[in-house]
C-alpha cells in the first residue's frame, strides 16, 4: 500500500485490540501524508479484509490532536472491552459507594503504582461523562497505588442504580489492565528501512509468539520499537526461543528490557522502576487531595 510507519501504539485486553497508527506517503520521497482520499479508502477497505474474522471490526479515524492513548482508551471503551470474558487482576480493586449526605458517588481504585495510571482512571471517568468534584491519590507500601474520587454524572446526579455502579467498577478495573502487559519485553532499536516492522513482526510470529502490547516510533532514520510479547496462551517467552530471535534480528539489534523468566526474579528495569516511585511518587510528592479536578480537553 506504500505506506510508512511512523509511529503507532497497541493494545490488547480481554480478547479485543485497538491500534493507533501514523503513516506517511512512501509514493513521495519526502513523505508526508497521505491525501488522496480514493487511496485512503482503498487502505481502510483492505485492513478491513484484513482484520475481519468472527468479531465485528470497528474503525475510526482519529482526530488529528486526539492524545494517541487517550484515543486507544476511547476505542477500548467504546469497544465495550470492559464486558469480555475475563478475570481482572487480583491486585485491583475498585469500590463505588454512595456519599448520601454529600450527593457524591465516591469511587476508590487500589492497584500497582505504575506509570501514567492517574491519566488512564482519570480519562476513563471522563469518558464515562462523570465529573471529578474532589479526589485523592497516593502511594502505598509494597508498591500500590490509592486513588479516591468524588465523582457525579455531568447532569449532576450521582450513581443512581445496581448496574450503572457495576459498570464503574468494570471500566475503571479495565482503565487500570488496558496498560499493563505482562511478558516478556523486547526492544528493537535500529536503522529504519522499509518493510523492517513487517520483519520484525514475522519473526515474532514464526517464533510462534503473540504480540500483547507494542509502541513504534520512527525519528531522524532510527527506528525505536519495544513488544511485549507470550506465547499464544499467555505463557512465559522460553529462554531457546529468546535465542532464536535474538539470532534472527541481531545481538547489536535486540535489548531484553523485562523477562519474567529470568533467573534472578526482574531485569534491571525492574530494579529501577522499583526504586523509582512512579506515577503517584513523582507527580505528587506528598499525599495531597485536589479539588475541582475536571477535564474538558485532553490532546
Amino acid at each position: 500500500m506504500q505506506c510508512a510507519v511512523r509511529s503507532a501504539e497497541l493494545w490488547t485486553h480481554n480478547t479485543r485490540v485497538a491500534a493507533v497508527v501514523q503513516v506517511t506517503d512512501a509514493a513521495k520521497a519526502a513523505g508526508g501524508a497521505i491525501e488522496d482520499e480514493a487511496r485512503i479508502a482503498d487502505i481502510s477497505r483492505r485492513l478491513d479484509n484484513l482484520l475481519r474474522g468472527q468479531n465485528v471490526v470497528r474503525a475510526a479515524a482519529a482526530a488529528s490532536l486526539t492524545h494517541k492513548e487517550r484515543r486507544l482508551h476511547q476505542m477500548m471503551f467504546e469497544d465495550r472491552d470492559y464486558g469480555a470474558a475475563g478475570r481482572p487482576d487480583p491486585r485491583t480493586e475498585v469500590s463505588v459507594t454512595h456519599c448520601a449526605e454529600r450527593g457524591y458517588t465516591v469511587v476508590v481504585v487500589r492497584c500497582r503504582d505504575r506509570p501514567k495510571l492517574l491519566f488512564d482512571t482519570v480519562c476513563t471517568i471522563t469518558d464515562m461523562q462523570y465529573v471529578v468534584h474532589h479526589g485523592t491519590v497516593s502511594s502505598e507500601a509494597g508498591g500500590g497505588a490509592y486513588q479516591e474520587y468524588y465523582i457525579r454524572h455531568v447532569d449532576g446526579h450521582p450513581v443512581s442504580s445496581e448496574a450503572e455502579r457495576r459498570r464503574v467498577v468494570q471500566c475503571l478495573e479495565a482503565a487500570v489492565e488496558r496498560r499493563t502487559a505482562d511478558g516478556l519485553e523486547l526492544e528493537v532499536r535500529t536503522d529504519d528501512r522499509a518493510g523492517l516492522l513487517s520483519d520484525v513482526t514475522r519473526i515474532f510470529r514464526e517464533n510462534g509468539l503473540t504480540i500483547r502490547r507494542a509502541e513504534i516510533s520512527s525519528e531522524d532514520g532510527e527506528a525505536v520499537d519495544t513488544f511485549y510479547l507470550s506465547d499464544p496462551q499467555g505463557h512465559p517467552v522460553e529462554a531457546k526461543t529468546i535465542e532464536a530471535i535474538r539470532a534472527q534480528i541481531g545481538e547489536a539489534t535486540l535489548r531484553v528490557k523485562n523477562n519474567p523468566l529470568a533467573d534472578d526474579g526482574g531485569s534491571s528495569s525492574d530494579v529501577a522502576a522499583g526504586s523509582t516511585a512512579f506515577l503517584f511518587g513523582n507527580l505528587f510528592k506528598f499525599y495531597r487531595p485536589f479539588q475541582n479536578f475536571g477535564l474538558i480537553k485532553l490532546y
